[in-house]
């Protein structure tokens, strides 16, 4: 049986691995190698392979995996199989594009509600309710949430953690600009804009600087 431990960096290619698989024809063939996916993908092939084996025992020596059975095997591994619902807390741009991205139940992600300070009554964003900040620890605790999802303002980010953590919240996925505090046993994914673009920056200012 393969182990259920990966690495970050695994963890983190297994999406592509998934997308990959889930886009090929059905002309494609029922078996795919390691191999295949890395060439496909531009990686190498023992990376790919290790991979894949972290996930699945089924591959066999020069035939592959059954792509079908792969599938199924990476999306129970990434929780895509397993919803989890969650609740968000900011109700601006940001969060409003998120409550209407209506992809999210693909990857296993339900977001129950949003809230936000006093936003108006019967307030909705694509067919979820924005309700006030004191109904949020009531709604977590009875409907037994684990996710909370942050897209407010940096000065206000660790008062809302806070009421999450407070509220039974064990994963929090940081939308905000600042370095949260949490509880042992809070994971805290950051989703940090400004890294990204200065990750991009760098990699445009190598790549000319050698011209």
């Amino acid at each position: 049986m393969p182990g259920r431990s990966v690495s970050k960096q695994t963890l983190l290619r297994l999406p592509a691995y998934l997308h990959y698989l889930q886009s090929l024809p059905e002309e494609a063939g029922r078996y795919i190698s390691a191999t295949a996916v890395a060439e496909a993908l531009g990686l190498n092939d023992v990376v790919v392979r290790k991979d894949l084996a972290a996930v699945s025992s089924s591959g066999r020596p020069k035939v592959g995996y059954v792509r079908a059975k792969l599938i199924g095997e990476l999306e129970h591994f990434l929780g895509y199989d397993n919803t989890q619902d969650a609740i968000l807390v900011g109700a601006g741009k940001l969060g409003r594009a998120l409550l209407s991205y209506d992809v999210f139940p693909q990857y296993g992600l339900n977001i129950l509600a949003g809230f936000d300070i006093d936003p108006p009554e019967g307030l909705e964003e694509g067919g979820k309710k924005i309700l006030p900040m004191e109904k949020l620890p009531n709604l977590c605790r009875r409907m037994k949430v684990r996710i909370g999802i942050i897209t407010v303002p940096g000065e206000s980010a660790q008062e809302v953690c806070d009421r999450l953590t407070g509220s039974g919240i064990l994963a929090v996925w940081n939308f905000s600009n600042v370095h949260l505090s949490v509880p042992e046993g809070v994971l805290v994914q950051n989703e940090n804009m400004a890294v990204s673009l200065a990750i991009l920056s760098n990699h445009l200012k190598e790549r000319f600087s050698t011209k």
